[in-house]
C-alpha cells in the first residue's frame, strides 16, 4: 500500500466532540489515552479492576472508574488496553455483551482481532490507534505540545466513518501532530511481533548474553564482560535513536566503525536469517499466536522457567551489583 500519513488538519477531532469514551484498562496505553483525550475536551470513563494500583491510579487522576458494562454504556469508541492474552476472556465475557450497534471498537495492537481470538458483530466499526512509544512518553510529549506518531487502521467500518472516528482518536492523544501513518491490522501485528521476537527482545538480548558468556568463558571478568556486552549497548542505541546507523558511526572511533562494518556481518549470517524467515512464517500462520495463548491459558509453566533461569543468570547478578556504582541510572531492580 501507498504511504499514507495524516497531520492534525486531517485529524479533526469533531467526531467524538460530544460524544463518550471508554478507556478498558488504566495501565500503560490506557492512563495516557484517557489522560490525553480528557485534556483534549472528551469525557472519558476508565474502568478498571478494583483496588488494583491502576483502580487507584485512575482515582489519583481524576477520574472515577467502574466496571465495564457502566463505562461503555452510551460510549461512541470503547479503547481496549487490557493486555493481548487477556483481551480474549475480557471481550467475551464482558464487553461483547454490551456492545451496541454503531459503537467502535478501538484498539492499541492488532493481536486478538487479526488472529482472530476476538470477532466482533459485523454492526459495529473496529479500528486501530497504535502509539509508536510507551505510555509514559505519549502522556509526556502530549504535555509538551507535541506527540508521538501513531498507526492507523481500519478493519471494519459499520457506520462509514469509523477512520474519522480513529483519526479523532489520534488528534485527542496528540498523534496527529508528529504524523498518523495507515497500516492495516495485519502488517501492525505481525511486523510488531517480528520486531520484538527477532531484534528489539529476543535478538538482542540474546546477543548480549553470548557475548557475555564468550568473554567470561574465555577468562574476562565478568563485570568488564558486562559493561562491554550490556551497559554500552544504551550509548550505541541512543546514537542510532537519534540519526540511524549513519549518525552511530560518524559519533565513534574510526576502529569501532571498521569493525563495525567487517565483523558484523560475520554474526548475522545466512543461517540467521534463515531463522528469521522461520519466525517470520510461525508469526504469519498463526503458530506463535496459538503457541503464546496456550502458554498462557495452560499456567505459563515455560514462561517462568525461561524467566526465572535468566533473572537468576551471572550477567543480571553482575549487572544488578555494577549498576549501584551508577547512580545516574535510576536503577530499577526486579
Amino acid at each position: 500500500m501507498a504511504l499514507k500519513i495524516y497531520y492534525e488538519k486531517e485529524a479533526p477531532i469533531d467526531a467524538l466532540k460530544g460524544e463518550k469514551v471508554a478507556v478498558i484498562g488504566y495501565g500503560s496505553q490506557g492512563h495516557a489515552h484517557s489522560l490525553n483525550l480528557r485534556d483534549s475536551g472528551i469525557e472519558v470513563a476508565v474502568a478498571e479492576l478494583k483496588e488494583t494500583d491502576n483502580f487507584k491510579l485512575a482515582i489519583k487522576h481524576g477520574f472515577k472508574p467502574g466496571d465495564i458494562k457502566t463505562a461503555m454504556t452510551d460510549a461512541a469508541l470503547i479503547i481496549v488496553t487490557v493486555p493481548d492474552e487477556m483481551q480474549a476472556k475480557v471481550y467475551t465475557e464482558q464487553i461483547a455483551p454490551n456492545l451496541v450497534a454503531g459503537q467502535t471498537l478501538g484498539f492499541c495492537h492488532g493481536f486478538n482481532i487479526h488472529f482472530k481470538y476476538i470477532t466482533p458483530p459485523k454492526d459495529v466499526n473496529v479500528v486501530m490507534i497504535a502509539p509508536k512509544g510507551p505510555g509514559h512518553l505519549v502522556r509526556s510529549e502530549f504535555e509538551k505540545g507535541g506527540g508521538v506518531p501513531n498507526l492507523i487502521a481500519v478493519q471494519q467500518d459499520a457506520t462509514g466513518d469509523a477512520k474519522q472516528i480513529a483519526l479523532a482518536w489520534a488528534k485527542g492523544i496528540g498523534g496527529a501532530r508528529a504524523g498518523v501513518i495507515e497500516t492495516t491490522f495485519k502488517e501492525e501485528t505481525e511486523t510488531d511481533l517480528f520486531g520484538e521476537q527477532c531484534i528489539l527482545c529476543g535478538g538482542l538480548t540474546s546477543l548480549i548474553k553470548a557475548g557475555f558468556q564468550t568473554l567470561v568463558d574465555a577468562g574476562y571478568q565478568p563485570e568488564i564482560a558486562y559493561f562491554e556486552c550490556m551497559h554500552e549497548v544504551k550509548l550505541i542505541v541512543d546514537l542510532m535513536y537519534q540519526g540511524g546507523m549513519s549518525y552511530m558511526r560518524y559519533s565513534i572511533s574510526n576502529t569501532a566503525e571498521y569493525g563495525d562494518l567487517t565483523r558484523g556481518p560475520r554474526i548475522i549470517t545466512d543461517r540467521t536469517r534463515a531463522e528469521m524467515k522461520k519466525i517470520l512464517s510461525e508469526i504469519t500462520s498463526g503458530e506463535f499466536a496459538k503457541e503464546w495463548v496456550n502458554e498462557y491459558r495452560t499456567g505459563l509453566k515455560k514462561f517462568n522457567q525461561l524467566y526465572k533461569a535468566d533473572h537468576d543468570c551471572q550477567l543480571e547478578t553482575v549487572g544488578r551489583k555494577l549498576r549501584k556504582m551508577m547512580r545516574w541510572i535510576d536503577s530499577k531492580e526486579v
